[in-house]
């Protein structure tokens, strides 16, 4: 109900000139049949214009094109002006508004041709025309759309932003979940096994009595019993919610991590071609170098020196600055993928040598860890949810991800953007953005182009207008059989370039040249005009045979 009042409220706009324009006298005045069939081509422009926006452009123009040959009409420029900016508003494409906008410049050249009359003056307004009415109204529409699409884009934008923020703070809880359970795990599972050893001694002491020795037997189950009950729970804690926690101690490095892997008895090999942390978050603090099975640890030929791999040290620092600590999500991202590949070789591959290589350039950090052919079968397992949970994570970083058979082993390579690039705003932002631009420019391109069609066209009409103004007392001096060379002494050095033939009281005579010039120097409005044919009898020279005054129309011929 509300789409059609508003049809009907646009219906009423657009018909207000088509009824009044011709009675203010402001126009060529039209008979009650072609204003009753513009209304209806107005209807129907209004009706189709949001399943067509360039059909009910074309509607309007061609009432224009049927009124005036150079589309400047009152009555139904302003249905011009506001079907170009629907269409610019629509979600066409630019192509067939330009091709809609060439059907109207030739339909109007070609109809300007034909005629008799001045065609630079009627071509300049119809260009003029086309593009102050039509061209620019449509640019401005779609400016409109494109702002409009682009600030939705901005709060879309936003909105997504802040999903991110939400995401990145229930991550953050994660951790520091994970964390709490890593501390919990390595501090209580440490006092079991002590009380499980210490147990274990007491049970074998030679002077216990044997209802001792069976007690500190129980105990010593019960703790470790503990112990697995204390690492299945803290797995849980460490897994419920978001598998791509990091199980990693804090602090803890791939270097650390290939070391505690080696210490384990995994025959592994590192290497890392990049330099080491320079401070200020580039790099994962394991530097470059090289360590193979032998060495005393990979940290050793990273870095220089020992590093304590225990989580103790982690655990003694300042909880501050661990929270403070800005989050190093490609390092341990990078660490998780080392972490996981190990295990899986270690599971997968039992008794194999391990290759871990890390590589660096200005865009990414890559780390391949590839295994050999396993020392002895493994055990059946159902795994693979780890693969795919590292891949997710990668990619949601924008990396890349990738593990298989390699040779007689298997290989898992991942390839991580460098931390701290901060993303860009979307595609179709971007897009928007672009356009918008593209826009501004070609509105402003055909602004200066219409600005000077338009100026020069204006100047030429007012100089051909005001120039063929015939004076009314001049015109009544003329007599009928006077000399044509006598009368061209008082007449305006040009004629009207579109004299309106058809509303002549009477037709001019056989075989006479017959000339129009105006009554009034008005431009923008209907005047009368003064009709003088000339004709020759015999060998006399030409004379006026013929002065007739064409009025506006409904008005009364006056003729001497």
């Amino acid at each position: 109900m509300e789409r059609r009042t508003r049809s009907a409220l646009l219906w009423v706009a657009l018909a207000a000139p088509v009824v009044t324009v011709d009675r203010l006298g402001m126009n060529e005045p039209a008979d009650a049949r072609q204003q009753l069939t513009a209304l209806a081509v107005l209807a129907g422009a209004v009706a189709v214009r949001r399943a067509s926006p360039l059909l009910a452009f074309l509607l309007a123009a061609a009432l224009g094109l049927a009124t005036a040959p150079s589309l400047f009409t009152l009555s139904h420029g302003p249905a011009l002006t506001v079907f170009a900016l629907l269409m610019g508003r629509g979600a066409g494409r630019p192509r067939r508004a330009a091709l809609g906008f060439g059907a109207v410049a030739l339909i109007g050249t070609a109809k300007i041709a034909v005629r008799d009359v001045d065609p630079v003056v009627e071509w300049l307004v119809l260009i003029g025309t086309l593009l102050f009415g039509a061209v620019f109204p449509w640019l401005a529409g779609r400016y409109w759309r494109q702002n409009r699409e682009l600030a939705a884009a901005g709060w879309a934008r936003a909105e997504q932003l802040e999903r991110e923020q939400r995401i990145v703070a229930d991550r953050a809880r994660l951790r520091e979940r994970a964390r709490i359970a890593q501390d919990m795990h390595d501090d209580l599972g440490h006092e079991l096994s002590l009380i499980a050893v210490r147990a274990g001694a007491l049970q074998v002491a030679p002077d216990l009595p044997a209802p001792h020795r069976e007690a500190a037997a129980e105990l010593r189950a019960a703790a470790s019993h503990a112990t697995d009950r204390l690492h299945a729970v803290i797995g849980l804690l460490r897994e419920e919610g978001d598998e791509r926690a990091p199980l990693a101690p804090a602090g803890e490095s791939v270097a650390d991590l290939v070391a505690r892997a080696a210490e384990s008895g995994l025959e592994i090999s590192y290497t890392d071609d990049g330099p080491p942390d320079d401070g200020d978050g580039n790099g994962d603090g394991d530097g470059g170098g090289e360590w193979t099975p032998g060495s005393t640890s990979p940290r050793g030929a990273a870095q220089g020196a020992p590093q304590d791999p225990s989580p103790d040290a982690a655990r003694d620092a300042p909880q501050d600055a661990l929270q403070d600590a800005p989050q190093d999500t490609t390092a341990r991202a990078l660490h998780r993928v080392v972490q996981e590949a190990l295990t899986n070789a270690a599971r997968h591959a039992p008794g194999a040598p391990v290759a871990v290589e890390v590589t660096r350039d200005a865009s990414a950090t890559t780390v391949t860890v590839t295994n050999g052919r396993p020392a002895a079968p493994a055990p059946p397992s159902r795994g693979g949810s780890g693969l795919r949970g590292l891949r997710d994570r990668v990619t949601d970083l924008g990396g890349t991800f990738e593990a298989g058979p390699y040779g007689q082993g298997h290989r898992v390579t991942a390839r991580l953007p460098v931390k701290g690039a901060a993303p860009g705003p979307s595609r179709s932002g971007a897009h928007l953005a672009h356009a918008r631009r593209r826009t501004v420019v070609a509105f402003g391109a055909a602004l200066t182009t219409g600005v000077l069609l338009v100026g020069g066209a204006f100047a030429w009409y007012a100089y051909s207008r005001t120039h063929s103004v015939l004076d009314p007392a001049d015109f009544a001096r003329l007599r009928i059989g006077e000399a044509r060379a006598d009368a061209e002494r008082v007449l305006p050095s040009r004629t009207a370039a579109d004299p309106p033939a058809e509303r002549a009281p009477r037709p001019a005579p056989a075989d006479a040249d017959c000339v129009y010039y105006r009554a009034e120097a008005r431009l923008f409005s209907t005047v009368p005009y003064f009709r003088l044919c000339f004709g020759r009898a015999g060998d006399a020279a030409d004379r006026l045979v013929d002065k007739t005054v064409i009025p506006v129309r409904d008005g009364r011929s006056r003729e001497n």
